[in-house]
């Protein structure tokens, strides 16, 4: 009963922004089915004229729903050049295609061979035979391939949120990386309260069709239409700068912050967009113009983006000098003054499970690699500055390895399901879960310092936004930065007013 509370009262104070993802996510699904249906219903139609072909093609369709929804979405990305919801409404189709196209082929092969053969006797033509026989009757079977994509497809697009295209998946990805369950219910529920929905209306224009021909489904289809035109109709003015932010508290608070200071200090209006999955996502929406500017670590984007190392003793200035050299060079994009918070890369482990083992350094991990598990993400298992960095400089594997998201990670080690996992030096789950960050005595992990990453053509646009976005060069200590990690973790603070209210206190922000 305790969870049901949390999400009512979350439900409460986050009501504008769920109504405005139910709608994303109602919009985006049947997007997605209309384009499916008039896809895989005429290929159907086609295919009972051409059966010769009809199994390889059908084939094709289910080939493409046995491609995992998360690389799916990925190619769809790479192939288009751009997040949103065009490549998640592509993947969703991609997906809902097999149940319609096997459906209506099955269906109108299944009409009883005599009464096509009355129906010729009567002198009705092909396409004859098809609207007043063939169609009407094989409408149950259809229905029922619809009704199946349709809960495919509103399940499969909480994932969307991935690529930054919205939907309820925005509240379960931040659940994920919150531990917060009420966030992650208040996606899942309605989510699948929606699938019943469309499911139930479905199911009831299948039993209406039955002796009407194809009215009640007509009437469906024209509805479905008018929802995913309605933004067509409604006149809105985009913003003028879209920024943007990865997946976490820290990096939505950054970008509100440059939000604030710009709509304060210029005549610009501007739009977040937060909620990235990773680097590669976040830079990937950079370079095609999905997104203006969003703020980046100097070590990831040395690291990272340019597939460098810094030079060992390196200072964060000269960390940042050699990122932003390497930024307008290889990319031309401008790499501002950042902020002074080091959010790098560090191990952590339970603070009375260190003491107990005497681990205060990385370099005491080796002589219990074979007894502890260790949780790392997808991206710092793979990064040279991360779990692949500890094994060349620290001389050591961990037998156990888990890879697990962000969230998930941080919940495993304080139930003891784990016990080292990576971290970052302003995490509020420090404080939360009572962690203990583990010295990297062989200085493996650059520095993190947080500056807004930018094209240069952006800048010359808008000459001001360089001195505007480093008026935060040199601001934000560690411990205020794990504050308002805490404040919008922990305590479900909104992160736009938690970054209007440092500014104001820094007095950067009337």
């Amino acid at each position: 009963m305790t969870i049901l509370k949390e999400m009512a009262a979350l439900f409460q104070e986050r009501q504008d922004t769920f109504w405005r993802l139910v709608w994303e996510h109602v919009h985006m699904s049947l997007f997605a089915l209309l384009v499916a249906v008039c896809i895989a219903v005429p290929v159907g139609i086609f295919l009972t004229r051409k059966q010769r072909i009809a199994e390889p093609i059908i084939g094709v369709a289910a080939v493409l729903q046995t491609i995992p929804s998360l690389a799916l979405l990925g190619f769809m990305i790479l192939l288009l050049n751009q997040i949103g919801t065009l490549p998640a409404v592509i993947a969703l189709t991609a997906y809902a295609l097999l149940p319609i196209l096997r459906n209506t082929y099955t269906g109108i092969q299944g009409v009883d061979p005599a009464i096509k053969e009355a129906a010729a006797g009567m002198g009705m033509s092909s396409f004859q035979q098809l609207r007043k026989i063939e169609l009407p009757v094989a409408v149950p079977v259809m229905m029922a391939g619809i009704r199946t994509s349709m809960v495919l497809i509103v399940g499969t697009a909480t994932l969307a949120a991935l690529i930054s295209a919205g939907g309820l998946g925005d509240f379960i990805m931040t659940g994920i990386d919150r531990a917060n369950n009420a966030y992650i219910l208040l996606g899942a529920i309605p989510a699948a309260l929606l699938a019943l929905f469309f499911d139930l209306i479905l199911r009831v224009t299948e039993k209406t069709s039955r002796g009407k021909a194809l009215t009640p489904v007509s009437i469906v289809l024209l509805s479905s239409l008018l929802v995913v035109a309605a933004p067509l109709f409604v006149q809105s003015k985009d913003s003028e700068l879209v920024i943007g932010g990865k997946l976490g508290a820290e990096p939505e608070i950054i970008a509100n912050m440059y939000k604030h200071l710009i709509e304060d200090q210029a005549d610009i209006s501007v739009k977040v967009e937060s909620g990235f999955g990773s680097t590669d996502m976040a830079f990937n929406a950079l370079l095609t113009d999905e997104i203006d500017i969003y703020p980046e670590f100097t070590g990831t984007a040395l690291t990272a983006l340019l597939d460098q190392q810094p030079k060992k003793g390196s200072t964060e200035q000269e960390v940042y000098e050699q990122a932003k050299k390497g930024m307008a060079t290889k990319y031309e994009m401008a790499y501002l003054k950042p902020m002074k918070f080091n959010n790098t890369y560090a191990l952590a482990m339970r603070r009375n499970q260190a003491k107990e083992l005497g681990v205060e350094k990385i370099s005491d991990l080796e002589k219990h690699k074979n007894d502890l598990t260790a949780g790392f993400t997808f991206e710092f298992a793979d990064r040279e500055d991360g779990y692949l960095g500890v094994q060349d400089v620290y001389g050591f594997s961990f037998d156990q390895v888990e890879k697990m998201d962000a969230g998930l990670r941080t919940r495993a080690v304080h139930a003891g399901k784990i016990d080292v996992i990576d971290a970052y030096s302003t995490d509020a789950d420090m404080v939360e879960y009572n962690l203990h960050i583990i010295s990297d005595n062989k200085n493996l992990f650059p520095p993190y310092q947080g500056g807004p990453l930018l094209k240069e053509k952006t800048l010359e646009t808008y000459p001001k936004l360089e001195p505007i976005l480093n008026a935060l060069a040199g601001k934000i200590s560690n411990e205020e930065m794990q504050q308002m990690n805490y404040k919008v973790d922990y305590e479900d603070a909104d992160p736009s007013a938690v970054a209007e209210n440092y500014l104001k206190n820094a007095g950067l922000l009337d």
